[in-house]
């Protein structure tokens, strides 16, 4: 290797070393992997030193886990809805790491982490969420200049677990009818908004009619868990349901306590009671919002809307839902064929047949919620 440059311990980037003004070492990180960028950069810098210029070097202090945790949790209070649930696992991550140097951190030191997780009997997808905000963590450490590149690219070699069987569990036509059937008066508006509109509990609860343009037809989100701007549609059914609400003076949101006037911090014990009565077992407030995806799936609403309206970051989270109705993909080559043909198969009007009828039923399924109470 030429004079002057080499490679630090643990890491893929070149380095640089060549004596300033004052005639002290200087030890810089080209930032690159490729050896004749890294004696481009030895090459500028000598012929900067020769006109008399100090090279302005940016040099990364050597900051602890917790310099980083404290900044992060400060980054996320106001931009994220999720800044609740990662306090609590970044707390955790700060009790097992603490004033740990930023630049240590290796690959094997992540991985022993997964391991540590496992060893706990947690599921697949906590060790997943735990791996994804500490890689998130580190990613806006390099942006705020707490620690290199390199680091970083150890981090992000750690691969999250497989197999995480995430659950999906979504209500037929029939057990939505069972359910709304089952509600309280004051749950019933709430779980009629959630199937008619995909909204996470949170969203719905703290809902406030400056948020609800009725004029033209749209819920607007400022704030959601992924720090996006969401506009929901209000369909038919959905207006219906505002139009009937009764509003306070004195109290800004759409569904609130009675008494007090406060929005609903939780809804446990009346939808659990409301199951119970529907017959519904294994269903939580959250599968809601996946019976309405399942179901725009299965009516051939596109991947991308579908996205859109759920409000997620990456289309992959939407993809879960794709497998939902096999025969939706018999269904497309029918069609096809018919235009080619001129022609479809019996199966294939069988198939469209009865889509059609359940996209008309799911349309007008909770439109009798009114009468239901």
């Amino acid at each position: 290797m030429a004079r002057g440059i080499f490679k630090r311990k643990n890491s893929k980037h070149y380095w640089i070393r060549y004596a300033g003004l004052d005639r002290r070492i200087i030890r810089e990180s080209s930032g690159s992997e490729r050896f004749r960028d890294a004696e481009a950069l030895l090459i500028k810098r000598r012929q900067e030193i020769k006109e008399g210029k100090q090279p302005e070097v940016k040099r990364i202090e050597n900051y602890s886990f917790k310099a980083l945790a404290e900044k992060y949790l400060a980054w996320t209070n106001g931009r994220q809805r999720s800044a609740e649930t990662k306090k609590y696992i970044i707390s955790g991550l700060i009790a097992r790491y603490g004033d740990y140097p930023l630049r240590r951190f290796t690959t094997n030191i992540v991985e022993q982490l997964q391991t540590d997780i496992i060893s706990k009997g947690l599921r697949p997808a906590s060790n997943n969420k735990t791996l994804h905000i500490l890689k998130h963590m580190f990613r806006k450490a390099v942006e705020w200049d707490m620690v290199g590149e390199d680091t970083l690219k150890g981090v992000r070699k750690v691969q999250p677990l497989k197999n995480e069987g995430k659950r999906l569990r979504y209500l037929s036509q029939e057990e939505c009818k069972d359910l709304i059937n089952a509600c309280d008066p004051h749950l019933r508006p709430i779980v009629v908004t959630a199937l008619n509109t995909g909204m996470r509990r949170g969203e719905i609860l703290s809902l406030k009619w400056e948020n609800v343009d009725l004029k033209h037809g749209f819920i607007l989100l400022d704030k959601t868990k992924n720090g996006e701007r969401r506009e929901i549609p209000i369909n038919a059914t959905l207006r219906a349901v505002f139009n009937d609400l009764v509003r306070r003076v004195d109290s800004p949101y759409v569904f609130y306590h009675r008494k007090s006037g406060e929005a609903y911090q939780e809804t446990k014990r009346s939808f659990k009671s409301a199951c119970r009565k529907a017959g519904i077992t294994d269903f939580r407030f959250h599968d809601l919002r996946h019976t309405f995806a399942s179901h725009l799936i299965m009516a051939g609403v596109d991947l991308t809307t579908a996205k859109e309206l759920l409000g997620h970051k990456d289309v992959k989270m939407t993809l879960r839902y794709a497998h939902l109705a096999p025969s939706h993909k018999v269904k497309a080559l029918d069609i096809l064929d018919r235009a080619f043909t001129g022609k479809l198969s019996s199966g294939g009007e069988r198939l469209l047949h009865t889509d059609d009828q359940e996209s008309s039923e799911l349309t007008h399924l909770v439109a009798q919620w009114g009468n239901l109470r």
